[in-house]
This record gives structure tokens, sequence and C-alpha cells, in this order.
């Protein structure tokens, strides 16, 4: 049994048109369409409600939306299954999400990460063949687009309840995937929180665990048996020239005796993606698996998270004193963060770490900031 995995599919509006007219050759290239077509089972995440209607729901980040006219390309790719758990699922609401579900449904397109509440969005896939059964569990961190008990969106990850959902779908299967929308943006290594909870993802019976919300190719780790990849980029997002968008993996699993891993690297042309040539997928795979050795190093992860922080502090302590976006630029690029470093002195910063950091005040916040208290203009 052979599985390939994406990691994000987009339709942007510099490639809507040939989605529309299923024109997959020009998107993927021939060489690349036909290792995606040999594989038994193609795993994508599908990062952006499919909808005729725009309704964006209030939120930070763009709320990005495709027409259903695209389903004409995707259907043509053949996935076997996508994951909606993302931060992108529910950004035109709930008619956007049961847009998305009832076109998947109609072309008989399975997926798994979304539903109508948190007991229906937090349901595995099992793909069975040769009397092998393989489990696909797919969850996100908490952004905009989370299920609760009562209501639509995405599977979140819950520390108190996705652990099980592993455990009892590895008693059902022989292997287990878990596709894990988390991590940071454009970061290329896994954060110590990210790391420890991959690994208990390991120990509960993963035998891998992707996380795919990064943008960019990172590393990854044999942990316990398993393989945890700490970021694999995207598939097919035509929506940035960052650096880190331009190169991705493909997750390639062969099952027979074993359970083996390839990595094949993408890149982004044009509009759309190719397969790597010789030369750069060499160059891609050895910055992969430097980062996957350096990991290794006793106290680098925790070392490259804390300088990572720091590069990054001022953005958050911007937004906290709501500075606005050419205030913030000013402060952070010309004036070294003075203002930002300026606007709380030491007992309001104390109390801000532990608003964020203690459990009771943090629920207690976001019911607030969930509630109706504030303006959204």
């Amino acid at each position: 049994m052979q599985l390939i995995i994406g990691g994000d599919l987009v339709p942007t509006q510099s490639n809507i048109d040939l989605f529309s007219n299923g024109d997959v050759n020009t998107l993927l290239g021939e060489e690349l369409l036909s290792l995606w077509n040999a594989a038994d089972m193609q795993i994508l995440n599908l990062e952006v409600p499919l909808t005729d209607k725009e309704d964006p729901i209030a939120k930070c980040g763009p709320n990005l939306i495709a027409p259903t006219s695209t389903m004409k390309g995707i259907k043509v790719l053949n996935p076997t299954l996508f994951t909606l758990a993302n931060n992108h699922i529910l950004d035109q609401g709930i008619q956007g999400l049961k847009s998305t579900e009832d076109i998947l449904n109609s072309h008989d397109i399975s997926f798994i990460g979304a539903g109508d509440n948190l007991n229906e969005a937090n349901k595995p896939y099992v793909f069975q063949r040769d009397g092998l059964k393989i489990g696909v569990y797919a969850c996100a961190e908490h952004e905009f687009t989370i299920a609760t008990e009562n209501t639509p969106g995405a599977n979140p990850f819950d520390p108190l309840e996705s652990l099980d959902h592993i455990v009892t779908l590895k008693t059902e299967c022989d292997y287990v995937i878990v596709l894990f929308h988390g991590g940071k943006e454009h970061y290329r290594y896994p954060s110590p929180y990210l790391q420890k909870i991959c690994r208990k993802m390991a120990e509960k019976g993963a035998d891998l665990v992707i996380c795919q919300h990064s943008h960019c190719i990172g590393c990854y780790e044999k942990y316990n048996g398993s393989t945890l990849v700490y970021g694999q980029g995207n598939f097919l997002f035509d929506d940035s020239d960052s650096e880190f968008w331009q190169t991705s993996l493909l997750i390639k699993v062969n099952i027979h005796d074993t359970f083996q891993i390839d990595y094949i690297p993408i890149v982004k042309a044009m509009n759309g993606v190719r397969l790597a040539d010789n030369k750069m997928a060499e160059d891609i795979l050895a910055a992969f698996h430097q980062r996957s050795c350096e990991i290794l190093e006793s106290g680098f992860i925790e070392k490259q998270y804390r300088q990572f922080a720091a590069d990054n502090y001022l953005s958050y302590v911007s937004q906290f004193a709501a500075f606005g976006k050419w205030l913030s630029r000013i402060d952070r690029r010309l004036l070294n963060g003075m203002l930002a470093k300026r606007k709380y002195n030491k007992r309001q910063s104390l109390a801000i770490q532990n608003f964020i950091a203690c459990e009771a005040h943090r629920e207690l916040v976001l019911a607030g900031l969930q509630g109706d208290k504030f303006p959204m203009s």
C-alpha cells in the first residue's frame, strides 16, 4: 500500500481559472501528477472554504474563500481524503463550511477534521486494503474556526481528549497517522511545547505525526518508533513570494512489512507546483536533514525558540498596546521597540504574563473576549 500526503491546498486568484477548467497538468506538471496518481491513497489539507457566498467571520488574519467552480480541478486531483481541521475552514461562516462539506460529499470525496459539532469533527478516517487498516486523525490549534459541543467547526487539539482519540484509533488500526494543524508560521523548528505534544501523540499510538500549519519545510525526528514531521510546507497555495513558500515536501508512506517514509521535494512554479529537479531536491533534503540533526542536540530547541521569541516579541506587545500597523512598524524598525518597551512597567508586564500563563486567568480572559463586550470595528 502506498499513501501520499501533501500540505495546504488553496485555489487563489492566480490559478482559479486553471482549477475551474480542471487544468491540473498546468498546475502540477506531468511528472508530479504521474507520481501523485500512482499512490493508492492521496491526502491533502483543504485550507479554504469552497463557497460562492462571501460571509466572513470576525477574526484576525485573512478570510480565505474559493468559488465552488474550483471543485472541477480539485476533483481531477483525485484526492482520497481531505482534512478540514485548520484555521481557515470557517472563514466564511457556517454556510462556507456547509457549502464545502456538501460539494465534497456530492463528489464522493471523504473528509475529516470538521463537522456540525465537536463529536462530528473529531471522528477519524479508516482506510482498509489487503487486510491492513490505516487510521487518520486530524486536529488543529485553537484559532477562530474551532467546533464546540453545539456549533460547527474544526476539531481542536485538546490534550484531555485528542490523545484518547489516538489511543482508541490505534486499537482499531494497524497504523495511525495524525495530521496536526499546529506550529508557528515561517518557523522551521518545533517549539518545546509542540515537540512535547507530538511526542505524546507518538507514545499514545501515532506512527506518523505531520504538522501542517507553518507554510514551510521544517525538520523531523524519530521518537518511540514513530516519525514526527515538524512542518512540510504547502502543497499548492500561491499566496506569497516569501522564501518559505517556495519549497515543500510530499510525504510518501510505503506499507508492506514495514512502515517506510520517503520525502519528495516540490517547488513553487509560477502559479503551480512542480517536482524539484535533482540538484534542488538534494539541497532541500540536505537542509531538512541538517535541521533534523540539530534538534537532537541537547538544549537546541529551547535555545532556538528563545531567540525566535526575542525576535518576534515586539510584534505581540504592539498588538497588546493597540499601536496599529504603521506605528508598530515605525517602533520596531526605526525605534528598536522603544515605544512598546515603555508602554508597560514591570508590574504590568508581570500581570500580562500571569493572565496568559495561568490557566484560570487565561480561561476567564478568553471567555470575556469571546463575549459581546468589545467592539469589532
